[in-house]
């Protein structure tokens, strides 16, 4: 039985973008190999949609103290600066394997000219930290009435002259 299967072209370019940034990474890091296995900066997942009252984050920080997260906003940009500190215990010093990231990490977007800088909220809940930025008023979507029947059906239904 033959199974077709949907070919990708781009998931080629993602794979050799992941082994070109880890072997710039590994050939230019700082401190002996020891290092390596225990810290590393990390961009952490987010989720950006919106709707028609705002614009909302949800960025994966898992790990992470709530007072290890910095949220601002300066010229239109929202930064997210955080740090996930490794645990270090004396019965672990043998790894074997660190999957998981450690360090410090900045994730800044740009802000479209439809948000209210002045009107943001940040919640941190189960390692999920959720940004909401509210719309201006005159970036809402506005419904408009329209009219069943235009101008030239009345002029067609009025009375024509005989010539």
């Amino acid at each position: 039985m033959t199974v077709l299967t949907r070919w990708e072209p781009f998931r080629e370019f993602s794979t050799l973008q992941d082994r070109m940034n880890r072997l710039f990474r590994e050939t230019y890091k700082d401190g002996g190999r020891d290092e390596s296995l225990t810290t590393s900066s990390f961009a952490p997942a987010v989720d950006v949609y919106e709707d028609e009252h705002n614009v909302s984050l949800k960025i994966e920080v898992p790990g992470i103290d709530e007072k290890d997260i910095d949220v601002r906003i300066e010229n239109n940009t929202l930064i997210v600066h955080g740090e996930r500190k490794i645990e270090k215990e004396e019965k672990e010093e043998n790894y074997r394997r660190v999957e998981r990231q450690y360090g410090s990490f900045t994730r800044t977007f740009t802000l479209p000219p439809t948000v209210e800088t002045e009107n943001v909220s940040a919640t941190y809940d189960k390692g999920v930290l959720k940004v909401k930025l509210a719309k201006k008023a005159e970036a809402k979507p506005k419904q408009i009435k329209v009219n069943v029947g235009s101008e030239k059906n009345l002029e067609a239904k009025s009375p024509s002259r005989a010539a």
